[in-house]
């Protein structure tokens, strides 16, 4: 029952993490399509860049940030039944404890599921798929991912923004901080001896890997510092 309950999670996170509120922001805004500018993700970054506006940057980063954290928060709620406190717990610290073992076992799994399913689900929108005819990488799941983490383990969540901020002061790359965030998820949950350091390894990788390109770009000097405006820098 509880293996199933995962698949349908993991569908139904990946079909709200789908949903391209970046594209839809700028469609509405200036009538373009966002991937046709910057770098061609649909994200939030790539809002900014479109329409010159960091307060629809700030609206696509909590559209994005919802859809991460709404689908994690409903599976926790809906396997968890604790209360308020099961909610803000970090998911792994739960396994293992008490009466609940196994349960928080399961919860475990689900949350992963909806974590999985909803950051998949921007990085490859079945929504723009069918928007663009074509199926391909829309996203790089920055700040759904943010969202996500928010609800399932929010130490995860504060390692890697503090990581990335400090990686971008001190480099002046927004790209760098990126991934350093990437690398900071895995590094964080051992560090905090979490029993899901696998999945938070798995994070990282899936983050890092629709960086890759841009991020061997930026080793070989064609990555642009602070990369805020469209036509400054590579598509990727």
């Amino acid at each position: 029952m509880y293996g199933l309950t995962a698949v349908v999670v993991l569908l139904a996170s990946y079909a709200a993490g789908s949903i391209p509120f970046a594209y839809i922001i700028v469609k509405r805004v200036t009538g373009e399509d966002i991937t046709a500018h910057g770098t061609g993700n649909v994200g939030s970054m790539n809002v900014r860049r479109t329409t010159g506006s960091w307060g629809w940057f700030v609206v696509a980063v909590l559209g994005d940030g919802l859809k991460g954290l709404v689908p994690v928060l409903l599976a926790k709620a809906a396997m968890g039944g604790f209360g308020v406190t099961w909610l803000v717990m970090p998911v792994g610290v739960s396994v293992g404890t008490g009466g609940y073992a196994d349960l928080a076992r399961w919860v475990l799994l689900v949350s992963q599921a909806a974590v999985l399913g909803c950051v998949v689900g921007h990085n490859y929108s079945v929504w723009m798929a069918f928007i663009e005819h074509r199926f391909s990488r829309t996203g790089k799941g920055l700040a759904t991912g943010a969202g996500a983490l928010l609800a399932y383990d929010w130490r995860y969540l504060l390692a890697a923004l503090v990581i990335a901020l400090l990686v971008i002061a001190i480099t002046r790359y927004m790209l760098a901080g990126q991934v350093a965030a990437a690398c900071a998820l895995p590094v964080a949950a051992l560090a905090l001896r979490s029993p899901d350091w696998p999945f938070a390894l798995l994070m990282g990788g899936l983050v890092y890997s629709a960086h890759h390109r841009r991020f061997v770009g930026l080793l070989q000097g064609r990555e642009p510092r602070l990369y805020i405006n469209d036509r400054m820098g590579p598509r990727g």
